[in-house]
């Protein structure tokens, strides 16, 4: 039977002399959101329809390629495309590669007369502009490989499909003579398909979620307001592939990290409606403190991953500036959703998502493991600390670059053609270096370059030179010994740019590009490790009014991400497992991983860190002593940590399955991250921690807590609120009874 009481469900939480108080708004946010259920619903309905419309109307390509401006590299592609335009040509290029059979050779007629039709085939292609000779130039001296080169008129990004086709079939000739023969170059592109890694995550965080909260209703809503989520972040961005041009995995990255982020920030706030459910309040009334208290916590959570994001803007490399923001976005919608769209589901929903259960779950195993640990806390903190240096030693032997052919999976038509180079003409000659002379005299600087290349180490071959018409820029082409990953590749680069040969001269080419891009990625960790970390010990100081809890959350993020490396380069790297994980090959670490991990990294970091800390805050400021603040804060998060952390663990883990080396290495980067933060880090070294400091822990000198606006993410202040036993009869509809 219902009874009419006050309106508790209006009643906000009294004034306090406090300025400023983000559980009060978000409090009221949330009981708004559930009363305009419907409303909110059709708001959010309505922004899906409309962008989805956009990306199907709008959308536009996204491009593979990597550069970045300023670098030695970029400015003589620059110089190319002023002076030398018809060598700095911006269209596709594909590279066949022709292998005679065993016994035989390429001269031999027959051999001669199936190539001589495939590049009759070749040159038929739409969009091909020119195809070389292979028996002019490009055949080895012992005629069992050959090479012929396609240039086309469009770009890489804007070859069809069924461009790609023509060029497959004009291979047959030769195949059906007996003939090995196999393409790569930039024309080829064969993007993984990534949608059973998704799919694999979303179900086993399905499972996840309905273990946890042992309730269908209580775990369909983070998957379903992730997926709303998802799908209004990743319409956005490819609405913006129609008017700029955004990279191929950005739009992968947002998607990636928007389903981790929403299915946890969801997790969290239901979780804790359940909990207030259990309190005896009414439904709209543990909506408003859910959103007051764990919202508070993903409001923060979330500002921190964007923060961390964001900033990857002053590293200014444009992509992964690029990739930055477009993640950025996907999170910010997660915590929008949260706040708002997930209020109004709890609204429909009401009661139904307790189920069956009336009281707050007991949650003996993290209790028990708290103990365990606060019994111990120094014997923990220094076999959890040992641990993870251990698992960061191979991070010592960290290499960067860029991935190629010479990366791609080795049953594919770009590894073997690479293969197939290398064994007919060595390793370097898949990555050839551009040497641009820029001088009045060009020629005669050109020949004076040339002889001094040759007699540098590491040089099998350098081309005549090619001057431009004005004969102020002349091009020569340098065969390395070594392959384009290899350390003396980059060794011979910054040689010649060190020569004197009376001119200017400058070295480019894909291989160039790539060793300048590396060097730019591996610059830039240092300062933008100093600008999150900077930029989240005044976050974190000001969210939990202490100086010593920030820079323990910053230690144990930077010991995560050195782990992370370490296992990141010994599988892909060293190749430990890396059969088990389908790892193609071995070489050096993508160059945009570290930066990339460090921004993704430390958010996520600081979620589990905010989750934690304030439950433990909560405890502490209504009186617990640290002990008991740690053990019960702790008993409290850990089911829900943990589950959180599996849901990422298995969205990220999903990614592995897909082709793209570079989605691939994110995947588990992020996936042991997440592992190494949430059960070594937060899990084990954070209570240990916060046990041996006490209420030390939550010091913050007098002048600084006068200056601090008390933000309150614990949500003290609701506690004035009472609760409310029953629903309000107007309250009734819609609301599971």
């Amino acid at each position: 039977m219902v009874r009419r009481c006050l309106r508790s469900d209006d009643a906000s939480p009294p004034r306090s002399r406090d300025r400023f108080g983000v559980a009060t708004y978000l409090y009221r946010l949330g009981k708004l959101s559930f009363r305009r259920r419907k409303t909110v619903l059709a708001l959010w309905l309505a922004l899906v329809a409309a962008l989805g419309a956009g990306a199907f109307t709008l959308n536009g390509t996204t491009t593979d390629s990597f550069s970045i401006p300023g670098t030695e590299a970029q400015q003589a592609q620059d110089l190319l495309a002023e002076r030398f335009p018809q060598a700095a040509a911006g269209g596709a290029q594909a590279r066949v590669v022709f292998a005679a059979p065993a016994g035989t050779k390429l001269t031999d007629p027959a051999s001669r007369t199936a190539i001589t039709e495939v590049i009759g085939e070749l040159g038929r292609g739409a969009q091909v502009a020119t195809v070389s000779d292979p028996f002019k130039a490009t055949i080895n001296p012992a005629g069992t490989v050959a090479y012929a080169t396609v240039a086309y008129k469009a770009g890489p990004d804007d070859l069809t499909a069924t461009d790609r086709d023509a060029l497959h079939e004009a291979l047959a000739a030769g195949r059906s003579a007996g003939l090995t023969v196999e393409v790569g170059g930039d024309a080829v592109q064969e993007p993984g398909e990534q949608g059973a890694g998704e799919a694999i995550g979303f179900a086993v965080a399905a499972i996840v979620l309905l273990i946890t909260f042992g309730s269908l209703v209580a775990a369909g809503l983070p998957l379903l307001t992730a997926i709303i989520g998802v799908g209004v972040a990743v319409a956005g961005i490819r609405i913006l592939t129609g008017f700029m041009d955004l990279g191929s995995s950005t739009p992968t990255l947002a998607l990636m990290l928007g389903l981790a982020v929403a299915i946890d920030y969801a997790l969290f706030i239901v979780s804790r409606y359940r909990h207030e459910m259990a309190e005896g309040r009414s439904p709209i009334e543990a909506a408003g403190r859910a959103a007051g208290t764990a919202g508070s916590a993903v409001t923060f959570a979330g500002l921190t991953v964007v923060i961390a994001l964001a900033a990857l803007a002053v590293v200014n490399i444009p992509f992964l500036t690029q990739m930055g923001l477009a993640a950025a976005g996907a999170v910010v919608v997660a915590v929008l959703i949260a706040l708002t769209l997930l209020p109004a589901m709890l609204g429909f929903a009401g009661r139904r998502v307790v189920g069956s259960r009336r009281k707050a779950p007991a949650r003996p195993a993290g209790r028990r493991w708290a103990q365990v640990v606060t019994r111990r806390p120094v014997l923990t903190m220094v076999v959890a600390i040992l641990g993870l240096l251990v698992i960061a030693i191979p991070a010592l032997d960290l290499r960067l670059g860029l991935p190629g052919d010479g990366t791609a999976a080795t049953d594919t038509t770009q590894r073997k053609a690479y293969d197939l180079l290398s064994d007919g003409f060595g390793p370097g000659f898949n990555g050839p270096l551009v040497v641009v002379v820029d001088g009045s005299d060009a020629a005669g600087a050109a020949s004076r370059a040339a002889t001094a290349i040759k007699a540098l180490p590491d040089v099998t071959a350098v081309s005549p030179a090619t001057v431009n018409p004005a004969g102020d820029t002349a091009i020569l082409q340098v065969i390395p010994s070594s392959g384009p990953d290899d350390e003396k590749t980059t060794d011979l680069v910054h040689a010649i740019r060190d020569l004197d040969a009376g001119a200017s001269l400058s070295v480019t080419g894909t291989t160039a590009v790539n060793i300048d891009v590396s060097a730019r990625m591996g610059a830039a960790l240092g300062p933008y490790l100093v600008v999150i970390v900077v930029l989240a010990f005044l976050l974190l100081t000001l969210l939990f009014r202490s100086v010593l809890v920030p820079i323990k959350a910053i230690g144990g993020f930077l010991l995560s991400v050195i782990a992370t490396f370490g296992a990141v380069v010994a599988v892909f790297q060293w190749g430990w497992g890396a059969d088990l994980l389908g790892v193609a090959s071995t070489g050096p670490i993508v160059s945009l991983i570290p930066v990339l991990l460090i921004g993704i990294v430390f958010g996520l970091a600081m979620d589990y860190e905010v989750f934690l800390l304030s439950r433990m805050r909560e405890e502490h400021v209504h009186g617990a002593s640290p002990a008991d603040s740690v053990v019960n804060g702790f008993s409290h998060g850990a089911r829900v940590v943990t589950a959180a952390a599996i849901i990422m663990i298995s969205v990220f883990s999903g990614f592995i399955l897909g082709d793209d080396a570079i989605i691939k290495s994110i995947g588990f980067a992020l996936a042991a991250a997440i592992l190494l933060d949430a059960f070594v880090v937060r899990m084990t070294l954070v209570p240990a921690v916060m046990m041996l400091l006490g209420r030390r822990a939550w010091w913050l000198p007098r002048w600084l807590d006068r200056l601090l606006p008390d933000v309150d993410v614990e949500g003290s202040k609701l506690q004035t609120s009472p609760p409310s036993a029953e629903e309000p009869a107007g309250e009734l509809v819609g609301a599971g009874h």
